[in-house]
């Protein structure tokens, strides 16, 4: 894998060996940052970590800083060196559960600019609704959630939809933060997301 853009574009980035984690491909990665934007002095919460790739994506792009969670120790210990052989500053590694690390964050105020939230396909279902009890408290006024699944889900969160896209067996679909609010109560409109499959805007 490589830095797609940035600072750091075209540095490599180690996935951890012989572990069961997926990291988000370069193309898939490239799409999501360009659908997410900018990324000037952002604040970033890294959710299933695994390599730290989009994450320090991120970084790489400008974001002020990122915050890494991962339960894994081999997996933790190799974000460590990516960010380290990188030279990023502003990454930080956390050893947990993110599910634990979501509900701490939340109750202690903190706020993101931009979540990514990219778990093992088989667990979504059972971790959707800690996640929208939890995450919309996070955003900042303009954030953005991102998750990845597989292509065959549409995953909800209540916040609005923004978009939705389909790259080979994997769909990405954005979220943003509600208007006037943590989050709204109401799932998000059925008929507003782009389920198209799509290339990189340029």
């Amino acid at each position: 894998m490589r830095v797609i853009a940035g600072s750091r574009k075209g540095h490599t980035i180690a996935a951890p060996r012989g572990r069961e984690t997926r990291p988000t491909s370069d193309r898939v990665r490239e799409n999501v940052f360009n659908l997410v934007g900018p990324l000037d002095g952002a604040r970033v919460l890294d959710l299933f970590a695994g390599s730290g790739a989009l994450g320090i994506e991120a970084l790489s792009r400008g974001a002020a800083s990122a915050v890494f969670v991962e339960r894994d120790p081999d997996v933790v210990r190799t974000i460590e060196r990516n960010l380290d052989r990188l030279r990023l500053t502003g990454g930080r590694v956390v050893r947990g559960d993110a599910l634990t690390t979501v509900e701490r964050e939340a109750a202690a105020g903190a706020k993101y600019d931009l979540v990514l939230v990219d778990p093992p396909y088989e667990m979504l279902t059972e971790i959707l609704p800690r996640l929208a009890r939890h995450v919309p408290p996070l955003l900042t006024p303009d954030g953005v959630v991102v998750v990845e699944t597989d292509a065959r889900v549409e995953p909800e969160l209540p916040l609005p939809r923004r978009t939705s896209r389909k790259y080979g067996q994997t769909r990405v679909t954005l979220f943003e933060a509600a208007a006037g609010g943590v989050g709204s109560t109401e799932p998000p409109p059925s008929g507003g997301a782009d389920t198209h499959g799509a290339g990189a805007r340029t």
